[in-house]
């Protein structure tokens, strides 16, 4: 390479991919508290939404970081959509002879990896804003409530981690929503610290 070109710096015009990202994660994660906490049972529109939304939208998001070299991003992304994905398996593939139901227990170990994996994730936004903190921190007790769930059977503790995970969706949603918003205006027209 000549001089010329080792000064050249290419210039990142691609969106921002974490307002995508975040409204898959939010607005399942709504979907899915919203049944936790008894307003409607488990049904296929939850599924497509973890599939399509939780899942593929997430994923995809997660390549966008990576293309932005953003590691946060490309983790956190790429990890929720496969997990959405990863539990609309576990509810259909038992249903199509391809293995046994997962019993309770083997859900709360599944729900305590995720909520450990998610204490390292709220760790590492130590350094962002207040908001994505609060959400990541809402994100592992949500984990670790319905594991608790699932090794106790206590519905209260399920009504517990759906109130939070209703919390925790709408943070994720508010965020996205508010970044695009403030994108698009140019300004801040809500705040997001």
């Amino acid at each position: 390479m000549d001089e010329r070109t080792e000064n050249i710096r290419l210039m990142d015009s691609t969106a921002n991919p974490a307002p995508l990202g975040l409204c898959g994660f939010g607005m399942t994660t709504l979907l899915l508290n919203l049944h936790n906490v008894g307003l409607f049972g488990m049904d296929s529109m939850i599924m497509a939404m973890g599939i399509f939304f939780g899942g593929l939208a997430q994923a995809v998001a997660g390549k966008m970081e990576w293309r932005k070299n953003n590691l946060f991003g490309t983790v956190a992304f790429s990890s929720y959509g496969l997990f959405w994905i990863i539990l609309i398996a576990l509810q259909m593939l038992p249903k199509l002879g391809l293995g046994e139901a997962p019993t309770p227990i083997s859900m709360g170990w599944f729900l305590t990896l995720w909520g450990i994996f998610s204490i390292g994730l709220w760790i590492a936004t130590f350094d962002m804003n207040k908001m994505t903190q609060v959400l990541f921190a809402t994100v592992a007790l949500l984990f670790f409530l319905l594991a608790a769930a699932d090794f106790t059977g206590n519905e209260t503790i399920k009504l517990i981690g759906g109130i939070d995970g209703v919390i925790c969706g709408s943070l994720a949603l508010y965020i996205a929503l508010a970044t695009v918003i403030n994108t698009t205006r140019g300004k801040e027209i809500l705040p997001i610290r």
